[in-house]
């Protein structure tokens, strides 16, 4: 039986296939904070504003393509059970050709409605209107997780790092929480793996450190992962 290979990545593999973080898309948005682009109050007060940051990510990411990172991830379900628990909202991880992903924060190339947020519909292209609409008749939204909005898939996440008999942060500081939690949840003793070019904050004895990024880092990895298959 294969054991458990359990995977949090964030924003720092993406940043490899040329997907920007908010702090770097510069330009127009510089001068906003980030909460006045991603909150539900900002959908209200300012549903176009919000609307055309995200149809600007969502241009990025259908001009984008899976890095090392990603593909080499992939690899790694030769020889281990792995899931993904991704903090980033593209489909990168899938595109590559993992196959069980868990997106903490949404999914960039989805929308929603906004009177009944499990209709949830998959984007043929990267813009979306205000004016369009669900089968309701209500206006569709980015299906994401918006700041001060509840995280329903951490009760998910949680039971996957469980069960994790290895652990493995890629591109990530653990500085966003509730998902850099999810390392406590983890069983004493299992073997931990942190890639990411600054070491996080991490004080358990049973880490070790890949101080690469994450296409660079990840070839290491699977050396030093193999030893435990």
């Amino acid at each position: 039986m294969k054991k458990k290979l359990v995977v949090l990545s964030g924003a720092g593999i993406s940043q490899e296939s040329g997907l920007k973080t908010f702090r770097d898309m510069g330009g127009l948005w510089e001068q906003y904070d980030v909460t006045q682009v991603a909150s539900s109050e900002a959908w209200e007060k300012n549903p176009e504003l919000v609307n055309r940051f995200y149809n600007e990510r969502r241009k990025q990411l259908f001009e984008s393509i899976p890095n090392a990172g990603h593909f080499g991830i992939t690899e790694l379900e030769q020889w281990f059970d792995t899931t993904i628990i991704t903090q980033n909202v593209d489909d990168l991880h899938e595109i590559a050709g993992s196959k069980n992903v868990l997106h903490l924060h949404g999914e960039l190339r989805k929308v929603r409605s906004t009177a009944n947020p499990k209709l949830i519909y998959t984007m043929k292209d990267w813009e979306l209107k205000l004016g369009d609409k669900c089968e309701l008749g209500s206006q569709l939204r980015p299906h994401i997780v918006w700041f001060g909005e509840a995280v329903p898939a951490m009760q998910e996440a949680i039971p996957i790092a469980q069960e994790a008999d290895i652990f493995v942060v890629i591109g990530t500081s653990l500085a966003v929480y509730p998902a850099a939690g999810l390392v406590n949840y983890t069983s004493p003793g299992i073997p931990i793996f942190v890639v990411d070019p600054n070491a996080p904050d991490v004080y358990r004895k049973n880490v070790t450190f890949i101080q690469k990024k994450a296409g660079e880092g990840v070839k290491e990895l699977k050396t030093e992962l193999k030893k435990l298959i």
